[in-house]
């Protein structure tokens, strides 16, 4: 994969580097482990098993090879661009096809924009994974603030606005004219801002998280709407433990899960448990090490308590995002908690484009479910295409 972005000052190339030491003593800490007494129950209900959790770090300890994970992330064409005072880690691949749609892809929490490698090849060379040459896109995939790569701010205010006008600022210094943009989760709070801010040159998002909830519920509810009233309740309540801890004490949290490698194995395999379409456990959606891609990205980089702070720094928001008038496509999937009914979901969205349903699939559609969000993207988006899409070579950074 290439991109013809050239260094400047506030752009430079970027490589993943652990050092050894770094693995050696994530081994070291790992055949350390205190474990905590086992759960009372013979469910989930009280967070991470004993067993499941021992099986994995076990994996992580003897079997999982992080150089694997870090030349395939080495694959692709990765920058640092310093933007609003901190370093926001990115990857930008280029079509090699003529009239490709730049597409902004943000991810949310627990993962990072390594969620979307498997969107890279379909996305950008759609001919060579069964699509058309039409469906062309650029991709840029930054790294949230405080998450993987990307620079730790040192102020708070990071909120979805802010990260908003940020992703605006990169995709100018790209040379980009006319974008879209797509995200889910925490990505999708961020791309419902940018929808919010309408930044020039924003054709329109893709979302598979809507934030659309009626600021106020009615009283009468359709059962579509009651299923997403409880999803909401089940999202808060039983399964946010880690939402309302991040929310209000994120470095607390932090301390612990910059320490132990186990702990934060268990931190990110519980919600990988809870929201992924499973039979019981996450494994079943997604592999032990996609899973572990994703632990040891947050462990070497140290950045559990950064990362939090997205909630906090949030600690406001609510499901019932701002209505939009730009273009707005939608792809749901049948295992996202909550999940929402369309009719809300076209009350928010004046201009709504585009409305797909997965058959398969739950809140992390890029690592669950690549293609179907490949098809959900390539479909949502393809009325906005437009020739001057693409932006100049010779205007690029």
């Amino acid at each position: 994969m290439t991109s013809s972005i050239r260094a400047t000052q506030d752009i430079r190339p970027f490589r993943v580097a652990i050092p050894a030491s770094e693995i050696d003593d994530l081994a070291e800490r790992l055949i350390r482990t205190r474990w905590p007494a086992q759960e009372t129950v013979q469910d989930w209900s009280q967070g991470v098993r004993l067993q499941n959790a021992r099986s994995l770090v076990d994996y992580w300890q003897r079997d999982y090879d992080w150089r694997r994970f870090e030349s395939e992330l080495n694959s692709f064409p990765q920058f640092l661009a310093t933007i609003d005072g901190i370093d926001i880690h990115f990857i930008h691949v280029r079509s090699g096809n003529p009239g490709a749609m730049p597409l902004l892809l943000t991810h949310g929490w627990p993962g990072s924009n390594a969620d979307f490698l498997t969107l890279i090849g379909p996305l950008t060379d759609p001919v060579a994974h069964g699509g058309a040459v039409t469906d062309s896109f650029d991709v840029v995939i930054p790294s949230l603030p405080g998450f993987g790569f990307s620079g730790k701010p040192t102020e708070q205010g990071w909120d979805t606005a802010r990260i908003a006008t940020a992703w605006a600022e990169l995709m100018g210094r790209l040379g980009y004219r006319d974008w879209a943009a797509h995200g889910g989760d925490w990505g999708g709070a961020v791309t419902t801002a940018l929808g919010a801010l309408r930044p020039d040159g924003l054709l329109g998002i893709h979302l598979n998280t809507p934030y659309a909830f009626p600021a106020r519920i009615p009283d009468e509810l359709t059962p579509e709407e009651q299923r997403a009233v409880d999803g909401l309740a089940l999202y808060s309540g039983p399964l946010g433990g880690s939402n309302h801890l991040q929310g209000t004490k994120p470095q607390t949290v932090g301390f612990a899960l910059a320490d132990s490698p186990a702990g934060q194995a268990a931190w990110i395999y519980e919600k990988y448990q809870s929201k992924t379409d499973n039979r019981g456990l996450a494994e079943d959606a997604l592999s032990v090490d996609a899973i572990l891609d994703q632990v040891s990205l947050a462990w070497f980089t140290n950045s559990a308590a950064s990362s939090a702070r997205i909630y906090w720094d949030n600690r406001s928001a609510t499901m019932a995002g701002p209505a939009l008038a730009l273009p707005v496509a939608v792809t749901v999937f049948p295992r996202d908690i909550p999940l929402l009914p369309r009719t809300w979901i076209e009350d928010a969205y004046s201009d709504l484009i585009h409305y797909g349903e997965a058959e398969s699939g739950g809140h992390f559609a890029a690592l669950e479910q690549p293609q179907i969000l490949v098809d959900g993207i390539r479909a949502g988006l393809r009325s906005l295409r437009h020739p001057s899409a693409r932006s100049g070579e010779d205007t690029t950074a």
